[in-house]
């Protein structure tokens, strides 16, 4: 056990690091989560809250390499123009305001069950601003939609955000068992996110027609493209066949490695190494929360509340996820789940509960961010407290319906 000043100052390290990830930053300093993660993690190295080979054996190679592999997937797709391919043709598919929310949402939530959420908005934000613009519409019912819709479609898949690919990797569950859970959960929420929207939006999204473009030349790379297509395709083959996630990720990212055209160098600066920077930190913090001692009331304290059923461990991850971010919370959380009763519902109930709560406010995921963000330098505003009056309806709805489905299927 820790001398008391060590412990305290353990303590108090980890507490300072999970505020700042949950805030994002820190006043009067230029720290990312990234780096707050990185600087919380060192300093409990320092101070003996574990060692060095401890923090290097709590780090889960296997999620980095499948964040590493999907974000090289994704990096192709992006550079080929597939994803403003996708957005043109269904923007043309529209023929009124409603028809062209129905798209956004059905749009963005498949396409982030496939490929990252964050990946998905940071393309899909800019197109929505200049196709509602160029048609004369309100783009903030659009972006609400997409920042929803992508979050809500991630929860379908091991693939289709980071923390489901944290449980994915330690729970076990195969790629096609997760689907089959939460594939419905993610359906009826886009019904949630598209009424929920219509209603608060009625004027703006009254019937009328409209002509919906892209307002600019796509430009596509179409070897990419097929390549991109054929190694994603490979990917879902592999997962559907029961192979390993991390290694059927890494197999089809390997192949877009071997090109003649593309440089490396351009695939590997779309790569968000931050993201990586920032799991492999959050894995030492999380870790020292264990060595320090802390786990045993918390822990006691969080399985006696997740242990109540899929409404309790739902309940507490919303929270959590609301107050330290979900990554963080997944990652708190992970001890917990294989103790419960019936441990696959409660990874799946995890899964559904820190994606969905993450809806909740305009901080409450990093694709919100990315969305309010990205508009911004469209020149477009989307305020937190604009975006609350849907995001707090559209969590609820979208947890209960999760947490019912569950509870029936299971």
């Amino acid at each position: 056990m820790l001398d008391t000043l060590v412990f305290v100052v353990s303590v108090l390290v980890i507490l300072l690091t999970l505020t700042g990830v949950a805030i994002g930053r820190y006043p009067g300093v230029r720290m990312n989560r990234a780096t707050i993660a990185v600087v919380g993690a060192t300093a409990l190295v320092g101070l003996g809250a574990l060692s060095i080979d401890q923090a290097y054996e709590a780090i889960d190679l296997n999620t980095l390499v499948l964040l590493f592999a999907m974000m090289v997937i994704n990096a192709n797709l992006r550079m080929a123009g597939f994803f403003e391919l996708v957005a043109a043709r269904l923007a043309g598919s529209a023929l009124s305001p409603r028809q062209l929310l129905a798209v956004t949402v059905v749009a963005a939530g498949v396409l982030s069950a496939l490929f990252l959420n964050d990946t998905v908005v940071l393309v899909f934000t800019p197109l929505v601003v200049q196709i509602v613009g160029a048609a004369g519409l309100n783009p903030i019912p659009y972006l609400i939609a997409l920042a929803t819709a992508a979050n809500v479609g991630s929860s379908a898949t091991i693939i289709g955000n980071p923390q489901n690919m944290l449980i994915g990797v330690s729970s076990g569950i195969s790629f096609t068992r997760f689907f089959a859970y939460l594939a419905p959960v993610a359906l009826g929420g886009f019904a949630v996110i598209w009424v929920v929207i219509a209603l608060a939006y009625k004027a703006e999204l009254r019937p009328q027609e409209v002509k919906l473009h892209l307002g600019r030349r796509i430009r596509i790379f179409r070897p990419l493209l097929v390549k991109s297509l054929v190694a994603s395709v490979v990917l879902l083959g592999a997962l559907i066949a029961g192979v390993s996630v991390p290694l059927a990720a890494l197999v089809a990212a390997s192949m877009l490695l071997i090109t003649r055209r593309l440089k490396p160098e351009r695939v590997f600066e779309e790569i968000d190494w931050s993201l990586l920077v920032f799991f492999s930190g959050l894995f030492v913090v999380t870790a020292a929360v264990e060595s320090v001692g802390l786990n045993g009331s918390l822990l006691d304290f969080i399985e006696s509340s997740a242990d109540s059923g899929v409404v309790g461990l739902t309940a507490v991850s919303a929270v959590l996820s609301n107050l330290i971010s979900n990554v963080p919370a997944v990652m708190l959380l992970r001890p917990v789940v294989p103790n419960l009763a019936d441990p696959e519902r409660g990874w799946l109930t995890l899964a559904m509960s820190s994606t969905l709560a993450g809806n909740l406010t305009l901080l409450g995921s990093v694709a919100n961010l990315i969305v309010a963000e990205t508009a911004r330098r469209q020149h477009v505003t989307l305020s937190f407290w604009e975006y609350l009056k849907t995001g707090v309806p559209i969590t609820i709805l979208t947890l209960i319906w999760g947490a019912f489905w569950l509870i029936v299927v299971r």
